[in-house]
């Protein structure tokens, strides 16, 4: 499935200042706004316009996931998701959490948590800039 490479690095927010990967837009799945790889990059849907506010909150989010999964407190296989030491199952696009299957990307989750809350911060922040 061929797409075209964004070649830039991303530089890490103040929150993850020493932070950086490489950003690819891509088509992702319905619904899909970014992924962070294990690789070390980063994928933004080709449908999240450059340059807004959603672009920014996703990238954050992401970089948080990424900038976690650096440090050893996130990490992921095809079969589960490993947050601050514990397994949880993972299969067919949902994770395992106080016994009953969450789809991906679920708030209740807490590495999803502090994920939200980093880009809600990014793009509250660009709002804040653009309106200056």
């Amino acid at each position: 499935m061929p797409f075209k490479v964004n070649k830039s690095i991303i530089k890490g927010t103040k929150q993850h200042k020493d932070l950086a990967f490489k950003l690819v837009r891509k088509k992702l799945d319905k619904g899909i706004a970014g992924e962070a790889n294990n690789d070390g990059s980063v994928f933004v849907s080709k449908d999240v316009p450059k340059g807004s506010a959603l672009e920014a909150e996703v990238i954050n989010h992401e970089a948080d996931h990424m900038a976690r999964m650096k440090k050893g407190e996130l990490g992921y296989t095809d079969d589960y998701v490993m947050w601050r030491g514990k397994k949880y199952p993972r299969k067919n696009g949902k994770i395992l959490y106080k016994g009953k299957y969450l789809e991906e990307g679920n708030k209740n989750f807490p590495w999803e948590q502090l994920a939200y809350k980093a880009g809600t911060k990014a793009k509250k922040q660009f709002k804040n800039k653009k309106d200056a």
